[in-house]
């Protein structure tokens, strides 16, 4: 295909020899084997469509053309790996917009969840972001991409907190911004948002219209830019954060990247927290209309990230299901007693000291389970 690249002709073409190549193919191009890309805009943004673009795409694609094979044969660590990667979703996604919560205590509230005792502001922000996302898990075919959609998910996210009550599944009464919270618990302002009233109506009315009727976008720029823009008019008065991160994974999952429940988007969002933001800002600060690039290939670089991970998580657990049964016994000690150290679970596995530091020595060498800390504070988590 010959596309336009800052002011030069630039020849791309695809093979479709192979299966995963072949889906790449059909994704980018709306053609049996090759198309026209525009590389002045796509929705209202400019985009660059150049080979680090196109190689990001190809790789989550690639990677996608396999999954089917690979969800067959893994079922039962897929599903643990999909409880796994729920709780650091949830637990990530509130921390990024401020909350206090480790992943072990999302663990704990969620598992003796009672929304009557949900008296903290974390606490509820929680519940309501594991609701979202347990609903999209179940029924995200179901969930069209429309206003009514969207202010019902606010609704549900922010349904626990009585004091958000005047404004969940409303679109913003006042202006708001996108503020970064830092370790300190300090706000600084990212970037100002759409106006409220008719600005942000017409804005999402738009937004959805584009992306439900764009059918020449690949679905992984159409999600980035989707997530992005979602979070640059900020349409709810609280919650914008949490639901661009949530709709991302919606739209994903609607397109067909189911892998991605297997691997949390947050958490590799939180990893990555200040690039986060500022890649948001380096493109939002030249609002309207600005290039993209940028933003969309981070987008596609935590993608690539979580299916690699993903991957050897995989590894780890057919590596684990190999275990003599000494060596499982303390992995899944491990696995549900998160930060123990050695002396417990050489007490509570009736293993001799010793014994037990050599073990946890050579699972920690052949990357089965992660070390933290020095001396006496040495603990260990899966």
């Amino acid at each position: 295909m010959k596309t336009n690249l800052e002011g030069t002709s630039l020849q791309i073409r695809i093979k479709t020899s192979s299966e995963s190549a072949q889906i790449v193919s059909n994704r980018l191009i709306s053609q049996k084997n090759a198309y026209i890309v525009n590389m002045d805009t796509v929705y209202n943004f400019k985009l660059n469509l150049d080979w680090k673009l196109i190689n990001a795409i190809s790789k989550v694609d690639r990677f996608d053309a396999s999954w089917s094979v690979i969800e067959r044969t893994e079922g039962t660590s897929l599903r643990q790996l999909k409880e796994i990667a729920t709780i650091k979703s949830v637990g990530a996604s509130t921390r990024i917009e401020g909350s206090k919560m480790s992943d072990k205590e999302v663990e704990r509230l969620l598992d003796n969840l009672n929304v009557s005792k949900l008296k903290d502001r974390d606490s509820q922000e929680v519940a309501g972001y594991f609701t979202v996302l347990d609903m999209m898990a179940d029924a995200y075919q179901d969930i069209v991409i429309s206003e009514n959609s969207i202010k019902g998910l606010h609704n549900v996210l922010l349904k626990n907190s009585e004091k958000d009550g005047w404004h969940r599944g409303d679109y913003k009464q006042h202006s708001n911004a996108v503020e970064a919270t830092n370790e300190e618990g300090e706000k600084t302002i990212v970037f100002r948002t759409t106006p409220p009233g008719f600005p942000t109506e017409d804005a999402m009315r738009s937004l959805i219209a584009w992306y439900n009727n764009d059918t020449d976008t690949h679905p992984l720029v159409k999600s980035a830019i989707f997530s992005y823009d979602f979070v640059s008019i900020h349409p709810f008065q609280d919650g914008n954060g949490r639901l661009s991160r949530l709709l991302a994974s919606l739209c994903l999952l609607k397109n067909g990247y189911r892998w991605i429940q297997y691997i949390s988007f947050e958490h590799e969002i939180e990893r990555f927290k200040g690039l986060y933001y500022k890649r948001l800002m380096e493109c939002q600060q030249n609002r309207p209309h600005e290039d993209v690039s940028d933003w969309v290939l981070f987008f596609l670089q935590m993608l690539n990230n979580m299916h690699e991970q993903l991957m050897k998580k995989l590894e780890v657990k057919g590596r684990i299901a190999q275990l003599a049964p000494r060596e499982k016994s303390i992995y899944l000690f491990i696995h549900n007693h998160s930060g123990c150290r050695s002396s417990l679970i050489a007490k509570k596995l009736g293993l001799t000291t010793s014994t037990t530091k050599r073990i946890l020595s050579k699972m920690t060498n052949d990357g089965l389970i992660t070390r933290h800390g020095r001396g006496a504070s040495t603990n260990y988590s899966t």
